[in-house]
């Protein structure tokens, strides 16, 4: 089966997920780490990246971004896994690939889903029983939108800076989105959307993206496959 053009709108967030090749470990150490973010802040910069949530885990890492162009996410994604690479494989004296294939991605409804896709993404190391609470995570976008602390690598969403004027207000706010679980049909939508490269969002919105992307934006409904009336 033919991949799936990846979508692109201008100013919609997208969430972005590149894992390790067979979910082996792409950071060993803390300078791994902080090379990584040097390199995404580099890269993102060049190529008109915003970045409003990132978490970097053991084996793979979750970005939220909106592009300032189609290429921008493809272009910082390039990039940082050559740069990253050969850190990586100069540091532990290997050779070959890092990553499993291609990164993923899916364009997002920011209404409805950027705000929970930024809890998704800064919980990922409480889901995954490495700490408690997300601000005892080093390596995650958590403590720049929720406390305040600097980070370079951050440019808030106008959507987050709509939770209040005053800064504090916003990180109030913002810490409170924590204080509930994620719906699970939310978890599941997140999920599907980005690893299967469809939209998240409500049909409204899909239907949208399908009609500017001229390509299917959302799985076929059971039964007789459809052509998209682009599709041939």
């Amino acid at each position: 089966m033919a991949r799936l053009r990846r979508l692109f709108l201008p100013s919609h967030p997208l969430h972005v997920i590149q894992r390790g090749n067979n979910r082996e470990p792409i950071f060993a150490a803390d300078e791994d780490y902080r090379f990584y973010l040097r390199c995404l802040k580099e890269a993102a910069g060049e190529q008109g990246l915003a970045i409003h949530a990132y978490v970097l885990m053991t084996n793979h890492v979750h970005l939220l971004v909106t592009p300032e162009s189609e290429s921008s996410v493809s272009k910082t994604m390039q990039s940082v896994g050559r740069r990253y690479v050969q850190h990586f494989n100069h540091c532990y004296g290997r050779t070959g690939t890092l990553w499993e294939g291609r990164y993923k991605s899916t364009l997002i409804d920011s209404e409805f889903y950027l705000l929970t896709c930024m809890c998704y993404i800064e919980m990922n190391p409480v889901r995954a029983a490495m700490v408690e609470r997300p601000e005892d995570y080093p390596w995650s976008s958590y403590r720049r939108n929720a406390l305040g602390e600097p980070d370079a690598l951050v440019l808030p969403h106008p959507l987050y800076q709509g939770l209040g004027r005053a800064e504090g207000k916003r990180q109030e706010a913002y810490r409170a989105l924590f204080h509930l679980p994620i719906p699970d049909e939310s978890m599941t939508a997140i999920r599907d959307a980005t690893n299967k490269a469809w939209v998240l969002g409500d049909s409204r919105f899909r239907d949208k993206v399908s009609a500017l992307s001229h390509r299917r934006a959302s799985p076929l409904l059971p039964g007789r496959p459809k052509k998209h009336p682009t599709e041939g």
